[in-house]
């Protein structure tokens, strides 16, 4: 979620359900904490608590230095990703890369943890590929270390987002720790999120791509959880100030050129599904202004609901 997950993002995720979201993946070199992208990344005025910054490498040392220098301003939760599957993360032995090597994966969480004062969690998957699934034994030895939190995504680095995610990894890990397990991939509506708990008895559900486009589905599985019941789509009139305030603060966070730029794929996602928004979004691929960009969204979604009797008409059948 590197790229998509920023400030912005995340406190809109946030206002619509999720109890908790992490940031972007920050890199726990040195050389690169002042740079712009990461200072970016570390950004988090404003933002409800708790605030939880996603570190990457794979340098026990330099990830704790990491750790206490985020800590020092202002994170509340230290999150290590040993579950990217890219190519230029794996290269450099970080993120799922490390699974490879379980002691070295104790030596950094054990290092992390001693640094800190607040919660360090660990997010990976359930091993380098099918092959070697080693998640349970990860998860003991991340409990020994101290780890306070498990998140598990049900795929190997080998299966990358291919095929199904598998969640019996994830109920073996359940049954082998007493530490919080969070449940991940292929989460897409409140009904998966449900069965995925009572299948694998994790604490909770993290959600990630299925939040593309779709932040409200936060708020739809958080409500089909307490009351079983379903929670209609958002209306036209409820999507415009949402996406509009969405791309206020997105084009504020980042500046107004790189934000026209950034802010395309989100509203691809938002609405290159609904009829009439695959070739709008190829007009807004255009659009170099970031005022003249939000306008056209808001007029595109104003046609759209006064065609559709304000309701959001989709090309194809979609889950929401």
């Amino acid at each position: 979620m590197a790229g998509v997950t920023d400030r912005p993002y995340r406190i809109l995720c946030k206002r619509l359900g999720a109890g908790h979201a992490v940031s972007e993946m920050a890199a726990s070199n040195p050389r690169l904490w002042e740079s712009e992208k990461t200072m970016r990344r570390l950004n988090h005025d404003g933002e409800p608590a708790p605030v939880a910054v996603q570190l990457v490498g794979a340098d026990p040392q330099m990830l704790a230095e990491a750790a206490r220098y985020n800590v020092a301003r202002g994170a509340q939760i230290i999150d290590i990703n040993m579950g990217c599957p890219a190519r230029k993360v794996c290269n450099v032995a970080c993120g799922s890369a490390l699974l490879r090597d379980e002691d070295l994966v104790a030596r950094i969480l054990e290092a992390v943890v001693r640094a800190v004062p607040v919660p360090v969690t660990l997010k990976y998957r359930t091993g380098w590929d099918p092959q070697h699934r080693n998640a349970v034994a990860i998860a003991r030895r991340a409990r020994d270390a101290g780890i306070a939190m498990l998140v598990l995504h049900g795929r190997t680095r080998a299966d990358g987002f291919r095929g199904a995610a598998e969640y019996d990894t994830i109920r073996a890990v359940k049954a082998a720790v007493d530490i919080p397990v969070v449940a991940n991939g292929d989460i897409d509506t409140p009904e998966k999120a449900r069965a995925v708990l009572d299948y694998t008895g994790a604490d909770a559900v993290m959600v990630g791509r299925a939040a593309l486009g779709r932040p409200w589905i936060f708020r739809e599985i958080d409500h089909y959880l307490r009351t079983g019941e379903t929670l209609p789509p958002p209306t036209v009139e409820e999507l415009r100030p949402l996406l509009a305030a969405h791309l206020e603060d997105h084009y504020r966070f980042h500046g107004s050129t790189r934000g026209v730029r950034s802010a395309r794929k989100h509203i691809v996602w938002y609405l290159a599904s609904l009829q009439g928004g695959a070739a709008f979004c190829e007009r807004i691929m255009r659009i170099e202004d970031a005022s003249e960009q939000a306008r056209a969204v808001d007029e595109f979604l104003c046609e759209h609901g006064a065609r559709y009797g304000g309701r959001l008409c989709y090309a194809e059948p979609r889950l929401h």
